[in-house]
């Protein structure tokens, strides 16, 4: 059996092959509009009559080799890159049309950019030293990056390189190797089973009495820059709205531009803590145990309509930020997949009173709270924190989904949702 993965390095390219990457993205931007807007044309391209692959790609082919005045740019683009934008387009048609997903749309140029290059032969990637690595893209030359795991077809690993994608965000470009590797036989994982319990307190409390806190993703000075910038940002878009029609200013876009590099800062190290602590859990119990919770629910907005407002709309929205910085979503995500690696098994059970429940009796009673921290069973008296208090009962409901039942649970494998093991 074979899996698919892909492995993400940064890329450092010269001032003149970022310029020569910049322009094949908005190439390939620019021409997946052009496709959209073709099939989007009269009726929203419902019932018109596609054309054929072959059709589409001879017409591209054409357009590349003799091009009409002011479409000089398609062929800044490789042709292998142009085929794969038009193979992503009707994809993402044949996905609408499916009802799996929505109606591809136009890309504006403030997003994210990619290139696709799709034939690995045409990679040639050769490790240079310890720290990096070399790879041919098109159109561009040999552009060197950071290594940091071995590679097939370099290192020794076993299996192949399929492909790359060229990608660039806030940090600069970065380029995501298509793996495919024989799967591994996976010898079942002998540690104990654990509960995890996801809060804003805590960022994940572990049953064993653990508490597991991301730590702060942005020192002191990046904090207080990172203010300055919105606040400046904030000045001059009001500045701006007082004069109608009034173009975005090189400093406004400038302040954005250094804000969405603080946030890529620390999103990517929110990432890598994620990583380290996931792979722990995954590698260290043979079963994990997380609430299911309704993340987009939680985190909606509470502003409400001009008919009938919110309340706390102010306090509500701090917690949503909570929430959302803590990556609760992501952690499940990581976990799902490792757990299957490692050989564990990750189960998603109810949350329904699980911070209202006693670990030891099970007992259910709203005032077994005395505080935010604490919990202090009004029956048994088991006093422990509250956060781990309720991972185990978290673990309770995972065991019990395993073997039935058990004691003070009644049928506790009802509503339980299997994620990795399937």
């Amino acid at each position: 059996m074979l899996r698919h993965r892909g492995h993400v390095a940064r890329l450092y390219p010269t001032t003149v092959q970022a310029s020569k990457l910049d322009g094949q993205a908005h190439t390939a931007r620019a021409l997946w509009n052009l496709l959209h807007e073709w099939h989007t044309w009269g009726d929203g391209g419902r019932s018109a009559r596609r054309p054929s692959k072959a059709e589409m790609d001879r017409q591209i082919r054409e357009a590349r080799t003799h091009p009409l005045r002011g479409y000089e740019w398609l062929a800044t683009l490789p042709a292998q890159s142009t085929q794969q934008v038009l193979k992503e387009y009707l994809r993402a048609l044949d996905r609408f049309f499916r009802g799996s997903a929505g109606r591809p749309r136009f890309k504006q140029r403030s997003r994210s950019m990619a290139v696709d290059n799709p034939q690995a032969s045409d990679l040639r990637i050769v490790r240079l030293n310890r720290r990096w690595g070399e790879v041919t893209v098109q159109g561009v030359g040999r552009v060197r990056f950071r290594w940091t795991r071995p590679l097939p077809g370099v290192s020794g690993s076993p299996g192949r390189i399929t492909g790359a994608r060229l990608v660039k965000d806030a940090l600069g470009w970065h380029i995501v190797f298509r793996i495919e590797e024989p799967m591994s036989e996976v010898v079942p994982s002998p540690g104990p089973p654990i509960g995890v319990d996801r809060g804003v307190a805590h960022t994940m409390a572990l049953s064993n009495g653990r508490n597991l806190d991301m730590p702060k993703l942005l020192t002191s000075g990046e904090r207080r820059r990172l203010r300055r910038l919105e606040l400046q940002a904030a000045r001059r878009r009001e500045a701006r709205r007082r004069t109608p029609g009034a173009p975005v200013s090189n400093r406004e876009r400038l302040a954005y531009k250094q804000i969405a590099l603080l946030r890529s800062r620390q999103a990517r190290r929110r990432e890598d803590w994620l990583h380290n602590q996931t792979t722990d859990l995954a590698k260290n119990h043979s079963l994990v145990v997380l609430e299911d919770l309704g993340i987009q629910n939680m985190t909606r907005s509470a502003r409400g309509t001009l008919k009938s407002p919110g309340r706390n709309v102010k306090a509500k929205a701090g917690l949503n930020r909570s929430i959302l910085s803590m990556a609760w979503g992501k952690a499940n995500r990581m976990l799902d997949y490792k757990c299957l690696l490692s050989g564990g098994e990750l189960l998603k059970v109810p949350a329904a009173f699980s911070s209202q429940t006693c670990a030891v009796c099970g007992r259910v009673a709203h005032n077994s709270r005395p505080s935010r921290d604490w919990f202090q069973c009004v029956g048994c008296g088991h006093r422990a924190p509250a956060d781990t208090n309720a991972a185990q009962v978290l673990l309770r409901r995972g065991l019990a989904a395993r073997s039935g039942t058990a004691p003070g649970h009644g049928v506790a494998g009802r509503g339980v949702l299997p994620m990795s093991g399937r």
